[in-house]
């Protein structure tokens, strides 16, 4: 069984050129720094402005490998937080399946513990 990360945004403004270069720049940022070069990475849909409201969306498929699972995880939850900031306006929906991932102003997206440090 497979656990897959899904994210999107919706708002009723189409992207602006600017936006949809930021946007560029992040999945480009991404696609360079991820650290496994035979696993899924962030995937963006191919939208239309003419469409629904909703202006970014994509799913990336989970490691099985628990060893590689977190560093994937944490990576691209770290990515969509970029996106969302780049698209702060816009309405975010982030779950790991039928997991909501909790958005944090300050942290980002993260999922429970993430971003503790150790003492």
């Amino acid at each position: 069984m497979s656990v897959s990360l899904y994210y999107s945004a919706h708002r009723a403004a189409p992207l602006t050129e600017a936006e949809s270069s930021a946007i560029e720049c992040v999945v480009a940022a991404h696609t360079t720094s991820f650290p496994y070069d035979d696993e899924e990475s962030l995937y963006l849909y191919e939208l239309s402005d003419d469409g629904p409201e909703e202006r970014v969306a994509g799913a990336t498929k989970m490691p099985s490998d628990f060893d590689r699972l977190m560093p994937v995880l944490t990576h691209l939850l770290h990515s969509v937080t970029e996106l969302r900031r780049v698209l702060s306006d816009a309405e975010w929906a982030v779950h790991m399946d039928d997991i909501d991932i909790p958005w944090d102003e300050a942290e980002g997206y993260s999922l429970s513990g993430m971003n503790e440090r150790r003492k």
